[in-house]
């Protein structure tokens, strides 16, 4: 938990499990996402952080929780638990994508090493 001025910002890092792993354990993972963020003070501001598995795509049925930009087509199964959770706790998903890497000094352009995407819910 990170003391604010205003408010206190309570940070949560999970890994979601893969696609391929059934559906008992998914359900398994949300429900105890939800547990944990149920006792949570309701007045902290909440940040969930960590590798979701999940492919959230343009569907516009989720555009109002996932706005207007997706790196992505469709859903995965791991993308749908997941705007349901942000829905269920009337939050918003917002991807950002940032470039950071070792460029290496060669002819020819730089190569990127590293690509990290980072998933904000508020």
């Amino acid at each position: 938990m990170l003391k604010g001025h205003w408010h206190n910002i309570t940070v949560v890092n999970v890994h979601a499990p893969s696609e391929e792993k059934s559906d008992e354990s998914k359900d398994s993972f949300y429900e105890e996402l939800e547990q944990v963020f149920d006792h949570f003070p309701k007045y902290h501001m909440k940040m969930l952080l960590g590798d979701f598995n999940a492919k959230v795509g343009r569907e516009n049925i989720f555009k109002p929780t996932t706005g207007q930009e997706s790196l992505h087509q469709d859903s995965n199964d791991n993308g749908v638990r997941l705007v349901n959770f942000a829905t269920s706790k009337i939050w918003l998903l917002r991807a950002r994508c940032s470039l950071t890497g070792t460029f290496i000094n060669a002819p020819g352009p730089p190569l990127m090493t590293r690509l990290t995407t980072r998933l904000t819910m508020y």
